[in-house]
């Protein structure tokens, strides 16, 4: 994805210069095509004791807190400072901090507002289309307590900015560009819920314990020592690599081997047991055998569908 010089190096302190920005796209029938539509963008800073929603919404996306909204896209909304509420019927109402932010999907009745008190700056994508269906159809995506903890981090932001940019200029080709950017805005959406939902916690030691699986990767690790040497129990390693890979470690391993191997398979002329001794398998049956659970096709025939 390509996005002008202005998009990429745009700061993240998107709501310093100007207190809102509103924009509802214009949607062609080429833009439809592309399966990820951008409907609408903005950031509003609503001040303490201010009526909200704010004015300048369509009638579509107005609503009030007595009968709440139901809207025919989907949207996600973070909030960078101040606090309020958030209600939908599966949630309840629950409270909102600065660094939280909430989906709203299709079809689901919801209502949020900031505190009186405090006021928010609150910042939102609308998105829709068969791809974006495809994408928030997926169970990554459920989320009973309404609620993503600490989204307003540095990429989040940075993410938001390059997408209010890029719509404020409106450069050719803008919708698909937009679509790339918001995919990977839901990207890690998605990755911090589900640190969220399975307590997992950043751990340098399955950092480290990936990049000696790199470097080691012609050779074998004994696990159980590798977990000694990280300072954790093997039980305790293994769990949290799992978490964090949705591999064990020794399934993660093969896989990288397998990778080495499809790499040799096709850059290089040698054997499949020459390929299976250089990645560290002590028997050329064992390693064929893997390759072809792991990819479908026997070394031979991987090699030949891949021949330049």
């Amino acid at each position: 994805m390509t996005l002008n010089i202005k998009s990429d190096n745009i700061i993240a302190q998107i709501d310093t210069k100007k207190p809102r920005l509103k924009k509802y796209l214009v949607i062609s029938e080429q833009d439809e095509k592309w399966g990820f539509i951008i409907n609408d963008v903005g950031y509003t800073e609503i001040t303490p004791n201010s009526t909200y929603p704010s004015t300048g919404h369509p009638g579509s996306h107005m609503f009030s807190w007595e009968t709440g909204r139901v809207l025919n896209e989907y949207h996600f909304v973070l909030i960078t400072q101040g606090e309020g509420e958030f209600e939908n019927k599966l949630t309840g109402k629950v409270n909102v901090n600065a660094g939280d932010g909430f989906l709203l999907f299709p079809g689901e009745w919801h209502r949020y507002r900031p505190s009186q008190k405090t006021g928010w700056t609150e910042h939102w994508v609308g998105f829709s289309g068969d791809l974006a269906d495809s994408i928030m159809n997926n169970s990554l995506f459920k989320n009973e307590t309404g609620i993503i903890k600490n989204c307003g981090n540095q990429l989040i932001v940075k993410q938001f900015s390059s997408l209010f940019q890029l719509i404020s200029n409106e450069p050719f080709g803008y919708q698909r560009s937009a679509s790339g950017i918001c995919f990977q805005l839901l990207a890690e959406i998605c990755n911090i819920q589900q640190c969220q939902n399975h307590k997992i916690q950043h751990q340098p030691s399955i950092s480290k314990a990936i990049h000696i699986m790199n470097e080691r990767i012609d050779n074998s690790i004994d696990f159980e020592r590798l977990s000694k040497t990280l300072g954790m129990s093997y039980s305790k390693f293994r769990s949290d690599f799992k978490k964090h890979t949705g591999f064990a470690p020794n399934q993660y391993f093969i896989l990288l081997k397998i990778e080495k191997a499809k790499n040799m398979l096709v850059q290089t002329k040698l054997t499949s047991k020459q390929i299976a001794f250089e990645i560290g398998f002590e028997s050329d049956y064992y390693f064929c055998r893997l390759f072809k659970q792991k990819t479908g096709f026997t070394p031979k025939k991987f090699r030949l569908r891949n021949k330049s």
